[in-house]
């Protein structure tokens, strides 16, 4: 498959959508979107317990990081067990929802209403860039699916690095508050929300003709991508805050 033709997002590649169409049922936007509904419903759900948790006085540190080990395993899993999503896909949104909810319960603590601010330019942050799909504003061209790909590979791989050297007590700028920091969670932000582009140019190019159940797939790229456009915006109106 041509190197072009892929997504920025992992769960959107050929390897999940290829080979012969499905001869009974196959994948629907209206089945992508039931199942994302449902799903993003489990993140606010397990989102709210934990900080219900948390006004309870309860330690919740090592939700977060739990959260996301077991989101990155089960998203690991899920890769090579593509007939498993049905019930992974759900374990996903669970995991994600310890992380983004304690993630907001931090931030709230510190900055009051955040999250829901953070919460509200999502959706909107969605729903234009599925209204400049749509009506073809943005086209999806192979030069565009090839520089998004490339930036974002780019990210993913500063972001494991410097993960990686914290367990060294290495701090990475892109942490900090500082400008070169700030403006690299502006460019993140902005590859997120283009991400979003390709994943809707997948899904209409493989729906009615990949299997159904593939469907948990889509739902899982989806949420792989809005999960990381939440954090990308939660993360740069904290250091906005800090900073001024």
């Amino acid at each position: 498959m041509n190197f072009l033709d892929k997504t920025s997002n992992p769960a959107f590649t050929n390897y999940f959508f290829g080979g012969k169409n499905a001869k009974v049922k196959t994948m629907t936007v209206t089945g992508i979107f039931i199942k994302s509904m449902l799903s993003i419903a489990v993140i606010v759900i397990v989102s709210f317990g934990i900080w219900k948790l948390y006004s309870e006085g309860h330690s919740i540190k090592w939700y977060g990081l739990g959260g996301m080990l077991a989101a990155i395993v089960i998203s690991i899993v899920i890769s090579v067990r593509q007939h498993w999503a049905h019930f992974l896909v759900p374990l996903y949104a669970v995991a994600k929802g310890f992380f983004l909810g304690s993630m907001s319960v931090f931030a709230h603590a510190h900055f009051p209403n955040l999250p829901y601010q953070a919460i509200a330019i999502t959706v909107i942050t969605f729903f234009v860039m599925l209204l400049l799909y749509q009506t073809r504003i943005i086209i999806v061209t192979k030069k565009l699916r090839s520089v998004i790909i490339t930036v974002v590979s780019s990210i993913f791989v500063i972001y494991i690095i410097s993960w990686i050297l914290g367990f060294f007590g290495i701090k990475v700028f892109i942490w900090g508050t500082s400008w070169p920091a700030i403006i690299f969670n502006v460019v993140a932000l902005i590859f997120a929300a283009l991400s979003l582009l390709l994943d809707f140019d997948y899904i209409e190019r493989y729906k009615n003709r990949a299997p159904k159940y593939k469907e948990w797939l889509a739902t899982w790229g989806l949420l792989v991508t809005l999960v990381w456009l939440y954090a990308e915006i939660l993360r740069l109106m904290r250091k906005l805050a800090i900073k001024f």
